[in-house]
């Protein structure tokens, strides 16, 4: 037998719940971000299999004090885009090619640092 450890990040039930109501009820909230986009297609990718590790990411941000909110769709891969919409933090988590990672955008450059 081995004894490697499982590293994934994943969340409990409970917390998986209170999130997803949490990222809902900011997503109602905050039409004006996502004027084109619905909640039960963002839920639906986040409650997919490659949602998981995407959901502790958006936890850990929510933990921290961060406020994700879904910002965009990327038509071409299909992943939804999240920010920190808090009034202090730029942060992004994107998703490409199922990869999702937390970094600082500068919007009018297209400069990202990882």
């Amino acid at each position: 037998m081995s004894n490697i450890k499982n590293n994934k990040k994943n969340l409990s039930p409970e917390q998986r719940e209170e999130l997803l109501r949490t990222l809902k009820a900011r997503f109602e909230k905050n039409m004006n971000r996502h004027k084109d986009l619905q909640w039960a297609k963002v839920q639906a990718k986040l409650d997919s299999r490659a949602g998981e590790e995407k959901l502790w990411s958006l936890n850990e941000m929510e933990r921290t004090g961060g406020e994700p909110d879904v910002v965009g769709h990327d038509k071409k891969t299909g992943e939804y885009i999240f920010y920190d919409c808090s009034a202090f933090n730029g942060r992004k988590i994107s998703g490409a090619a199922g990869t999702w990672r937390v970094r600082h955008e500068n919007v009018e450059l297209g400069e990202n640092t990882s």
